[in-house]
Formats: C-alpha cells, sequence, structure tokens
C-alpha cells in the first residue's frame, strides 16, 4: 500500500494549500463564523470556479473523475482551516447519492449542474431520535395523484441553509422500504432553521404538506437505502481526511504556542506536562490519518473496503474532539479567545463528530462488517 502523494495529488494539494492561506485565512474565517450566510457569496464562488464542486464526479456528467484520494487531499488542505460550506455536503456525499441511486437520465439533467456548483445539495437523513439505521428513519409521505405529499421533520442536517435541493429519504404510504426523494429547499412547506449552540451550519428542516412532483423520485421508489449506504461508504473518508486536516491545524497551532509562551523563564513546551498535550495530538493525529488514507486506497483499488471505512470514521471523529481538547490544554485561557482562532476548530470538531455516524455507531457497524454479531 503507497501512500505517498502522486503528482496529481502534490499539485491539489499546493492549490488548495494557496488558498487555505490566501482566501480563507484566519479573519476571513471568523468573518464566515459570524456570518453564516456569506459563505455562498464570499467563498463559494471561489470553490466552483476553481473546479473543486466537480471533482467527485465523472467526466461525463460534467466533473473531473477524479479519484477518492484526490478529492480527499483537497479536503485535508480545507480541514486545516477549517473551511466551511457545502462541499462536502452536495459535490461529494450529494453527488455519490445520485451517482448510486439515480436513473442514469437523471444523473445526466442533474449532476452537471451539481458539478458547477449551480446547484447545491444537502442530505436531510435524520430524525427525532438522530439515528442512523433505517427503523430510525420513519418519515413518511403519501401519494396524491401525480405526486406525493411530504410531512415531517429531519434534524441535524448539514448544510441545509446552503442547499438548493435536498435529498430526503421518506416511507410512502406506511411501507418500510425507503424511497429518496429530491426536494426544491424553496418549495412551498419547506422551513429551514439554523440550530443554535456550538455548531456550524447544522439546520432543523421542517416539511409540510410539501408536493414533490414522482420525476424527482431519486431512482426506483422503495429501493432507495442499499445505494445510499454504498455511497456513504465512500463519502466517509473523505469527511475524515478534512478532520485529518483540523488535526494537523490544531498540531501545528500547539507546537507554536509551546515555542513562544514563556514561563518562569523558559518555554513552555519545555515542560513535561505541555509535550505529553503535545504527543497526544501527535497520536490522535497519525491515527486518524493512517486509518484515512487505509480506507481510501482500498476504496480507490476496488477492494472491499467497508470494515476500515467504519474504523477510520470513528478514529477520526474521536481524534478531532481529542486533539482539540488536547490543544486547549496546551494554550489555557488564550485558547478560548475567539479571536486566536483555535475555537473554530473545536467548534468544527463537535459539529463533526456524529454527522454520518459517530464513533459508537461505526464500532457497532464494524462488529457487523466482521461478522461479529
Amino acid at each position: 500500500m503507497d501512500l505517498s502523494l502522486d503528482d496529481t495529488q502534490q499539485l491539489i494539494q499546493e492549490s488548495a494549500r494557496d488558498f487555505v492561506r490566501n482566501a480563507c485565512n484566519r479573519d476571513a474565517l471568523l468573518k464566515l463564523d459570524r456570518n453564516p450566510a456569506e459563505t455562498m457569496t464570499m467563498l463559494w464562488p471561489k470553490l466552483a470556479e476553481l473546479g473543486w464542486s466537480g471533482m467527485a464526479i465523472p467526466e461525463q456528467y460534467g466533473g473531473t473523475g477524479n479519484s477518492l484520494t484526490d478529492v480527499a487531499v483537497l479536503f485535508e488542505e480545507l480541514g486545516t482551516g477549517p473551511v466551511p460550506g457545502p462541499l462536502f455536503s452536495s459535490a461529494v456525499l450529494g453527488a455519490h447519492i445520485l451517482l448510486e441511486a439515480a436513473t442514469d437520465a437523471q444523473k445526466q439533467a442533474w449532476l452537471p449542474a451539481v458539478a458547477s456548483g449551480e446547484k447545491v445539495l444537502a442530505l436531510a437523513l435524520t430524525e427525532a431520535q438522530y439515528g442512523w439505521s433505517p427503523e430510525q428513519v420513519r418519515m413518511a409521505a403519501r401519494q396524491d395523484g401525480s405526486s406525493l405529499t411530504v410531512s415531517g421533520t429531519k434534524v441535524m442536517v448539514h448544510d441545509a441553509l446552503h442547499a438548493t435541493d435536498l435529498l430526503v429519504p421518506v416511507r410512502v404510504d406506511g411501507g418500510s422500504a425507503h424511497s429518496l426523494l429530491r426536494v426544491d429547499a424553496k418549495a412551498k412547506g419547506v422551513s429551514i432553521r439554523a440550530l443554535d449552540g456550538f455548531l456550524t451550519a447544522v439546520c432543523e428542516v421542517v416539511f409540510d404538506n410539501v408536493r414533490v412532483s414522482k420525476d424527482d423520485i431519486v431512482g426506483e421508489p422503495g429501493t432507495a437505502w442499499a445505494p445510499m449506504q454504498r455511497a456513504l461508504l465512500r463519502a466517509v473518508p473523505v469527511l475524515c481526511a478534512y478532520k485529518v486536516g483540523g488535526c494537523r491545524a490544531v498540531f501545528d497551532m500547539s507546537v507554536e504556542y509551546s515555542r513562544e509562551r514563556s514561563q518562569f523563564g523558559q518555554a513552555i513546551g519545555r515542560f513535561q506536562r505541555v509535550q505529553d498535550h503535545v504527543i497526544h495530538i501527535v497520536n490522535y493525529l497519525d491515527s486518524a490519518r493512517w486509518t484515512t488514507y487505509e480506507a481510501l486506497y482500498k476504496l480507490d483499488s476496488g477492494l472491499d473496503a467497508a470494515s476500515s471505512v467504519h474504523v477510520a470514521k470513528s478514529v477520526a471523529s474521536e481524534s478531532y474532539m481529542r486533539a482539540c481538547d488536547f490543544a486547549h490544554e496546551v494554550h489555557a485561557g488564550i485558547g478560548v479567545v475567539r479571536e486566536y482562532g483555535l475555537t473554530l476548530h473545536t467548534k468544527m470538531s463537535r459539529t463533526l463528530y456524529h454527522c454520518l455516524g459517530g464513533p459508537k455507531a461505526h464500532r457497532r457497524q464494524l462488529e457487523r462488517a466482521l461478522k461479529l454479531c
């Protein structure tokens, strides 16, 4: 397994690193954190212009058809910001769901607009129980002539405020099988509310008798769950790479601060306890990086990657959160000063901890993948 970057990946890395340094420096990210709505005016056009919204989409549908590892290299650099926005939700997760679930005609009609950045997708999956199993996705739709009528609430929907279209799994007419609907985010009866708290761009979406054309049923009715799971399996390691970038950033911040901050006549990095905190961050960073890139290697090589993906997500979620915790131990008081920038990562690590399943959920899926239960 060769985990070194090829020439294309090195170019992607350099381009993304320059972008974060110049267009998404700390002041710019703090401004977006205060005013999330500006993400789509200040940031999204730049991401789309660079072609990043089409990297995970095949050329036949208007994208550039890069490998998952190529895309992950990009997201690792974006994670160092951390750069917000719906790039993962739309151009990776949403695109892969359409690639797995949609008919070829739907792919031809919908994916080019996603690749160009004109359309922005968000997956509205989880409900009140906030679970990831099919039994916990219960929102209903009823057939009403040539359309469906959808009512219910989806919670913890990432990037819904930025989306033009929502991908919504539902059960039709009380059945147990799931159908996937594409719903206009501005359709009558759809209301989107950003959730308060230590979160970035997470929303509640309420559907009140929303009418959806049967043409907007993605793929075959009643068959959505399996292709959605295949899409999640391919998208999750890219999200893990973003968290690897976050771990890298808080490690760099902690090392730099421990060298510059003096106490008792010497840099605090000379104290054993501070060194212990930094070593913890290193261990979390390396664990997340190698499990993530192993999963990506297997996916790009066509190998069975299910167990590796579940390990990567479990490790990356825990690593990003715990790396931030230890970074705060190194920084002490200055770390909670908003303008310093560390809390951008702390907030993002909490926001993404359970996104697409937390460590506990993925450990359960790992048990099933290994046939241990």
